[in-house]
């Protein structure tokens, strides 16, 4: 899997039009799933992702977590951050994986973000026309691959 962290004053989703869903000041994380991947590292990622120290302590240093200071996430899938772009110039995103396997895993990602004791946790919703609006922070921008944890 891989999720892109971004930390940020505030955002929202939009999901097929509908009224924003919004947060204030948190985690945007952009999920995605490879075809590969096994739904059994989904805790660990959550709970990786959600007491990431990547907001200022008193001393200006990257020290302290969206949960320490009781902030939220915004949570969207995101198939296309398997995009293939070694050939060509339109990506292939064979790596992505298929909703059979990516729907699970970002319905558990969801529901084990949701026990790591947020403020509020917002999302869009798997393969649905979406509209992200965001303050990056900093900017702060993190990404975690899990392919990188099995070396």
């Amino acid at each position: 899997m891989r999720a892109i962290i971004q930390r940020v004053t505030r955002a929202s989703v939009t999901v097929n039009g509908g009224e924003p869903r919004a947060i204030g000041p948190g985690l945007v994380i952009l999920l995605g799933v490879r075809d590969t991947d096994d739904i059994a590292i989904v805790p660990k990622l959550a709970e990786k992702c959600a007491h990431l120290r990547i907001f200022e302590d008193e001393n200006g240093k990257l020290n302290r977590s969206a949960v320490e200071l009781g902030y939220s996430a915004l949570v969207v899938s995101n198939f296309t951050l398997y995009g293939d772009t070694a050939k060509g110039k339109r990506p292939s995103f064979i790596h992505a994986a298929k909703g059979e396997l990516a729907v699970p895993c970002y319905d558990k990602f969801l529901e084990e973000m949701s026990h790591q004791g947020l403020k509020a946790l917002q999302h869009g919703e798997f393969g649905a026309d979406m509209q992200i609006d965001l303050v990056n922070d900093g900017p702060v921008t993190i990404v975690i691959d899990t392919d990188e944890w099995k070396k």
